[in-house]
């Protein structure tokens, strides 16, 4: 599948930035209004000179991170997700995206 196709189409949202400071949570959130029935919601971290690596996925239940460290939030509508990192690090300053794909 094309996620940049997908991103385009269902008109993905997110802060152009955010801030924190070191152990103090923080909520990262993603509007998907035109979100699909089909499409699954992903979220990516990009560490800097690092390649991109998917950090979750889900389709309309909410999850907790592999690692523990935080939990991805789906709206009951699915029209918007949250990734919540509940005491992040100063080696998890990155970009984080959401993206939908089929």
């Amino acid at each position: 599948f094309s996620m940049a196709v997908a991103a385009a189409r269902a008109q993905v949202l997110q802060e152009p930035s955010l801030e924190t400071t070191e152990g103090t949570g923080i909520n990262i959130s993603c509007s998907h209004p035109k979100i699909q029935r089909n499409f699954w919601i992903y979220w990516y971290r990009h560490l800097p000179g690092q390649r991109p690596e998917q950090l979750v996925s889900a389709h309309k239940e909410s999850k907790d991170l592999p690692d523990k460290a935080g939990r991805l939030w789906v709206s009951a509508d699915r029209r918007s997700s949250a990734l919540w990192l509940w005491r992040p690090r100063r080696g998890d300053a990155a970009v984080y995206y959401c993206a939908l794909g089929d």
